[in-house]
């Protein structure tokens, strides 16, 4: 029973997260190895900072037209690999509503590229 413990809390802070917008810090983000490469080309991390606002006030606006599955997925997915993006975030929630507004004949549904 104990080592089913962390998976009990995690996923109750999964779900309670996909509740709300979640709170992430972007900071490490902005300056890490990668905004190096960004800032030779002239961006800085306070551009990268502003830009994580940004998504993060209209994630604010539009977190509720989002379904809690996707929510619950791009959340999993914007704080696997590196610090959590609320641009990663944004950028999933509106592909996985993209997606849906697919013709069926363009979907994957999960079985590869649906090409034939």
């Amino acid at each position: 029973m104990p080592a089913l413990l962390p998976v009990i809390l995690t996923a109750s802070q999964l779900i309670l997260a996909a509740q709300d917008v979640p709170q992430f810090n972007v900071e490490p983000g902005c300056h890490s190895a990668a905004g190096a490469i960004i800032r030779q080309n002239g961006r800085t991390d306070d551009a990268c900072l502003r830009d994580e606002q940004q998504a993060r006030d209209k994630l604010k606006e539009e977190w509720d037209t989002f379904s809690s599955a996707d929510q619950a997925r791009c959340l999993r997915l914007s704080n696997s690999g590196g610090g959590p993006s609320y641009v990663e975030l944004l950028t999933c929630l509106e592909l996985a509503n993209a997606a849906k507004q697919l013709p069926p004949e363009d979907r994957m549904n999960g079985l590869g590229t649906g090409m034939r």
